[in-house]
């Protein structure tokens, strides 16, 4: 990671592909464990984080509260889904289907921020021509 004010958005941008490159492993994870007896699914926390260090701000503007955002507190978070809750009767509570439809949404997301990483720094070499 690049630790000045030109690469702020791309640093963020990182940040959110690993959460989402994470939350890939996670769902994976999850699907592979559908039959597996009380297991409980997986989901990652990143965009709840994220919200949270924005809304805490001392900053008006986004590309102010972007510049000055700690990167490196910024941590997405794996944490047990629905723990007390199964609606099967071998304690798991993963559904297959939701899961499938999960790691499709998330595969698009994370192609979404490769691509934006990518566009940024086509930004940043039209402006250095």
């Amino acid at each position: 990671m690049i630790d000045s004010n030109v690469f702020s958005y791309i640093n963020v941008l990182d940040k959110a592909a690993d959460a989402a490159w994470t939350r890939n492993e996670a769902i994976t994870n999850n699907i592979a464990n559908a039959t597996t007896p009380n297991y409980k699914r997986q989901d990652v926390n990143f965009e709840g984080e994220l919200q949270r260090a924005m809304k805490n701000s001392k900053y008006q503007t986004v590309d102010a509260k972007v510049a000055n955002l700690r990167t490196n507190r910024l941590e997405a978070r794996t944490y047990t889904d629905y723990d007390g809750f199964s609606y099967r009767l071998d304690g798991n509570n993963v559904d297959i289907q939701t899961e499938n439809v999960n790691l499709v949404k998330n595969q698009i997301k994370y192609n979404g921020l490769i691509q934006s990483v990518n566009q940024q720094f086509t930004n940043l070499k039209s402006v250095m021509k």
